[in-house]
């Protein structure tokens, strides 16, 4: 057997080998009985998990509307799911006049211009195409209680939601590198401090290099590897309003393509079991009372697979 040795690459922000090596051993059992109390786990099939998200969306929203209060959410990269929450709403005839939406992230450029709510591959664009404009008319909210991160809007986007109470939920799971919206570990522009890092706010922030090689595979850039489509630099939610929200909801369920690869599989174990640390920003789910969905593709084991091979 070989003695070959060696240390992770200074370009991987989260490099302590023996919570590496520990995380690399959890197995499906162990999400099942996760240790930390603050966490509620459920490990389902990746087709009942996207499901689970829908549902909890809309009956969020229909729950709220139907009782007359407001409510505050906090939303991640607009998939076309949203289109069937919408289709719900619709059916159902709910009156959607006290919701308000903010979106957790949207890209920037290199000299931190936020991407217009125009842009064909923005997240703003997304939002309003894939939920706002297929709600009908008569049920809509007002367009602006449906927020994206603007250049107009970004100073105050933390305020926003502070003044209507805090987000009533938060929906995240992390990158690559762990990241929580498009806050990275490796970023300059991110404190490094635990207590300076959980009170961050809005930022415009630098992205990793994994986090382009990431999105280059989604298919608004193509699916086919492009990281020079990728803007360099994205506007983007805190760890404040994370934590600041009254609830959390983690999901873990990113595969390629459908198949059992996934860059997922390991940044999942450390976040939820490892170190609360800005080195995995994601990490934070664990300080508050959260649920966390994990996908049976996820929850399987990390083994070698020679098949596969390269």
């Amino acid at each position: 057997m070989s003695n070959f040795k060696y240390s992770p690459s200074h370009h991987v922000p989260f490099r302590d080998e023996k919570v590496l090596e520990m995380c690399r051993k959890i197995k499906r059992e162990d999400f099942l009985n996760h240790p930390n109390k603050n966490l509620t786990v459920k490990v389902m099939k990746e087709s009942e998990l996207g499901f689970m998200y829908m549902m909890d969306i809309f009956f969020r929203i229909k729950e709220a509307m139907e009782a007359g209060r407001k409510l505050v959410m906090i939303l991640p990269q607009p998939w076309p799911l949203y289109k069937q929450v919408a289709y719900m709403i619709n059916r159902s005839r709910i009156n959607c006049k006290n919701l308000h939406t903010f979106n957790m992230d949207e890209y920037a450029n290199e000299d931190g211009v936020i991407a217009p709510a125009d842009w064909e591959f923005g997240f703003t664009r997304a939002l309003k195409h894939y939920f706002y404009n297929e709600l009908d008319p008569a049920l809509r909210p007002p367009e602006k209680q449906m927020q994206g991160l603007t250049n107009e809007n970004f100073k105050d986007y933390g305020k926003m939601i502070a003044d209507l109470g805090g987000a009533d939920i938060c929906y995240q799971g992390p990158g690559w590198t762990g990241h929580l919206a498009f806050v990275e570990p490796d970023a300059p522009e991110v404190p490094k401090d635990l207590d300076e890092f959980i009170k961050m706010g809005p930022s415009i922030v630098t992205l990793s290099p994994f986090t382009l090689a990431q999105n280059s595979l989604h298919g608004s850039f193509g699916a086919s590897g492009d990281i020079a489509a990728v803007p360099p630099k994205a506007a983007t939610i805190g760890p404040a309003q994370s934590l600041g929200a009254k609830h959390r909801i983690g999901c873990y369920a990113i595969t390629i393509a459908g198949t059992t690869s996934s860059w997922q599989r390991l940044i999942t174990r450390i976040a939820l079991f490892g170190p609360v640390t800005p080195l995995v920003p994601d990490s934070i789910i664990q300080l508050k009372p959260s649920e966390a969905w994990v996908s049976e593709a996820i929850a399987a084991p990390i083994a070698v697979d020679w098949d596969k091979g390269y």
